[in-house]
């Protein structure tokens, strides 16, 4: 895809540096505008194309973190394992019933 996109930015280039230099065998303005816009969306591509790049391979990596990650040895995971540990003891809640005034 590369090589591709390098032969597209090749030509646009080739295209800009003729159109610009026709420009000032016949003085015209357009010509050079034109040749400036060629270079500038052959420039475009370039950055888009890297850009994009960076992306995919962000996307692709993956989360970095998670709050839920599956313990594959113990077959359960964080948030049943903070679950599990969070949870209040039965002896806490019935001495609690006995403090409770009636």
């Amino acid at each position: 895809m590369l090589l591709l996109i390098l032969i597209v930015v090749v030509a646009l280039v080739a295209w800009a540096l003729r159109l610009m230099e026709q420009a000032l065998q016949s003085q015209e303005f357009s010509l050079m505008l034109a040749g400036f816009l060629v270079a500038s969306s052959a420039a475009a591509m370039m950055t888009v194309y890297f850009l994009m790049g960076h992306y995919v391979s962000y996307i692709q990596a993956g989360p970095i973190t998670s709050d839920v990650v599956y313990d594959r040895q113990a077959n359960t995971s964080t948030a049943q394992q903070l679950a599990a540990t969070d949870a209040l003891p039965v002896e806490w809640l019935s001495g609690m019933a006995e403090l409770s005034p009636e």
